[in-house]
C-alpha cells in the first residue's frame, strides 16, 4: 500500500513537514475503498506548483465514514458521554491548534495562499477561540420545565443532538470554517463527516491528526477529501445522515438542500453568496470609512462571503471621498504569503482567476470606469491587484453578481432613502455595512437593510458569540453564538402524567 503521507517543504520557515494524505475515518488514515488511484492535487495559488496529493473519496468511502459516525454516536458519544467531558476535549483540541498554530498557518497560507500572519493571528486565533467558546457551552445545553397542571402532569424539553452531521466547508478559510462547523456539533453531542475543498484539503487532514490526539473516540469526527461532484453528493442524499451544514454558492447550495429534501428531509443549514453593500452617510468620518471600505473588500483578496463589493457614496462627500479611497487601496501590497509586506495573497486558483478577469473585463465593457487596477500582472501565481469602478450601474454585472475577487463597485446617492433602496437592490441578504455619525440615522439604516448581519462604523468584524448568517438567498440558519447550537440539536417535548386517571371508553 503506498504511503498515506506526503512531505513538503516550507521553505520560508526552512522547515519540512509531513503531512497525512489518506481519509480519516475511526482516527486513522487510510486509502480509500474502492478507487485506491482518485487523487486530488493541492496546489499552491502564488506559484502554481502541486504541493502534494490526497487520497480522493468516493461515494463508498462516504457511506463507510457515515457508517463510522453513527456506530460513534451510538456508543461513546451522542447521548453516552457527558456534557463535561465534551468539554474538556474541546478544550484539549484548541490547547493542541494553538501549540502547532504556526505549522498550521504555514500550510494554510501554502495552500490557500493568504498571508501567513493573517492565517495565524486572525484565521487560528479565531478558531481556537471558536473552539474554547463551544466547550463552554457543552455542558449548558438546557431545556424546559412547563407547567400543564401542577397537580396530576408537567412537561419538559430536551435539547437532544442532532445525529450524525455532513459539514461541507469552502476554500475561503479553511480552518476558520472547520472550526465554525465542528465545534458547535461536538459541543452537542453530534458526530461529524467532514468534506473540505478539493482546492484546500490539506490543513483539515492535519486538524483530523490533532482530533485523534485530543482523545475524540474513533468515528466522532471523520473527514473525507473529494470532489463535491462525488463527496457533496453522496453527503447531501445520503439517507443516514441526520443534518448537513454547507457553507458555499448559492448555485451549490440549492443542490444541497435538493438533494436533503430528496433524501430523508435531513436538516439543512446554508451560508451562501452574497453582494454587500456599504453606505458612506456625509457625516462619516471619511478616513475611518476610507480604512474599513477597504478592509470590507480586499481582506482575504475579496474572497470572502461578506465582501463589501458595492459601495454608495453621499454625493456631497463623493468627489473628496472616491481619491482618498483609491489612494488607500493602493497601500495594500498583494503578494506571496510568507512575504511580511503582503497584506493579500493570490485568488486561490486558476478558475478562480480567470472568473475575477472575466468580470473585470465585462466591467469595462459595459461602461463602468477603472478608477484602479485592470492591468494583469505577467508571470507565474494568481494575483489579482485592488480594482475599483466608478460611473456604475444596477445592470452591469459587477453590480449584480457575486465575484469573489478584490473587485469594488462605486455608486452615489443622493437621500437617505435611495441608499437604503440601492443596498437592498440584490437578491443576496449576508452583510451590509454603514458609516455615519448620526446615530439617529444609524438606528433607522440598519434597521432597514435585509442582511442577515449589519456593520455601523466598521466591517467584517465577526465575534465567536454572536450569531452570523443571510437572509434571501444568502442562507437559512445561523453559525456561531448560542444559535448556532439550534443547528445541531433536536427538540423533543416529554408530557409526563403523575396523577390523571383515564376513564374508558369515552
Amino acid at each position: 500500500m503506498a504511503s498515506l503521507l506526503a512531505r513538503i517543504v516550507i521553505r520560508a520557515a526552512n522547515r519540512e513537514l509531513e503531512i497525512p494524505t489518506g481519509l480519516f475515518i475511526n482516527n486513522e488514515f487510510v486509502p480509500s475503498a474502492d478507487s485506491p488511484n482518485e487523487l486530488i492535487h493541492a496546489v499552491n495559488p502564488a506559484t502554481e506548483e502541486t504541493i502534494c496529493s490526497v487520497v480522493a473519496g468516493s461515494a463508498k468511502d462516504i457511506d463507510i465514514a457515515v457508517a463510522a459516525a453513527r456506530k460513534a454516536f451510538n456508543t461513546t458519544w451522542g447521548k453516552n458521554v457527558t456534557g463535561f467531558e465534551r468539554s474538556k476535549l474541546l478544550n484539549k483540541l484548541a490547547d493542541l491548534i494553538e501549540r502547532d498554530q504556526d505549522i498550521l498557518a504555514e500550510v494554510e497560507s501554502l495552500n490557500n495562499g493568504k498571508p501567513f500572519k493573517i492565517a495565524r493571528d486572525f484565521d487560528i486565533g479565531d478558531s481556537i477561540q471558536c473552539l474554547r467558546y463551544y466547550a463552554g457551552w457543552a455542558d449548558k445545553i438546557t431545556g424546559q420545565t412547563i407547567e400543564v397542571d401542577n397537580k396530576v402532569k408537567l412537561a419538559f424539553t430536551r435539547h437532544d443532538p442532532i445525529g450524525v452531521c455532513a459539514q461541507i466547508i469552502p476554500w475561503n478559510y479553511p480552518i476558520n470554517m472547520w472550526a465554525w462547523k465542528v465545534a458547535p456539533a461536538l459541543a452537542c453531542g453530534c458526530t461529524i463527516v467532514m468534506k473540505p475543498s478539493e482546492l484546500t484539503p490539506l490543513t483539515a487532514l492535519m486538524l483530523s491528526k490533532l482530533i485523534a490526539e485530543a482523545g475524540f473516540p474513533p468515528g466522532v469526527v471523520n473527514t473525507i477529501p473529494s470532489l463535491g461532484s462525488v463527496g457533496g453528493v453522496a453527503l447531501s442524499a445520503h439517507m443516514d445522515v441526520d443534518k448537513v451544514a454547507f457553507t458555499g454558492s448559492t448555485v451549490t447550495g440549492r443542490k444541497v438542500m435538493e438533494a436533503a429534501a430528496k433524501s430523508n428531509l435531513k436538516k439543512v443549514s446554508l451560508e451562501l453568496g452574497g453582494k454587500s453593500p456599504q453606505l458612506v452617510f456625509e457625516s462619516a468620518d471619511l478616513e475611518q470609512a476610507a480604512n474599513w471600505a477597504c478592509l470590507g473588500i480586499l481582506y482575504n483578496t475579496g474572497q470572502d462571503c461578506t465582501a463589501g463589493s458595492r459601495l454608495y457614496v453621499q454625493d456631497t462627500i463623493y468627489d473628496k471621498f472616491v481619491p482618498l479611497l483609491v489612494s488607500k487601496a493602493k497601500e495594500l501590497v498583494i503578494g506571496d504569503g510568507f512575504d511580511e509586506k503582503s497584506g493579500g495573497g493570490p485568488v486561490v486558483s486558476k478558475t478562480q482567476f480567470d472568473k475575477v478577469w472575466r468580470y473585470i473585463e465585462s466591467g469595462s465593457a459595459q461602461g463602468a470606469k477603472l478608477a484602479l487596477g485592470g492591468q494583469k500582472r505577467p508571470g507565474k501565481g494568481f494575483f489579482v491587484d485592488p480594482t475599483i469602478f466608478t460611473d456604475i450601474n444596477a445592470n452591469m454585472d459587477i453590480v449584480r453578481d457575486e465575484i469573489f475577487g478584490p473587485v469594488l463597485a462605486v455608486g452615489r446617492f443622493k437621500t437617505e432613502e435611495e441608499a437604503i433602496s440601492l443596498a437592498n437592490n440584490t437578491s443576496y441578504g449576508l452583510g451590509a455595512g454603514l458609516h455615519s455619525t448620526d446615530a439617529n440615522q444609524c438606528m433607522r439604516v440598519s434597521s432597514a437593510l435585509e442582511a442577515g448581519t449589519v456593520w455601523v462604523n466598521q466591517y467584517n468584524m465577526l465575534n465567536n458569540n454572536v450569531p452570523f448568517g443571510g437572509k434571501k438567498q444568502s442562507g437559512i440558519g445561523r453559525e456561531l453564538g448560542s444559535y448556532a447550537l439550534e443547528e445541531y440539536t433536536s427538540v423533543k417535548a416529554v408530557h409526563w402524567n403523575f396523577g390523571e386517571k383515564l376513564d374508558w371508553p369515552l
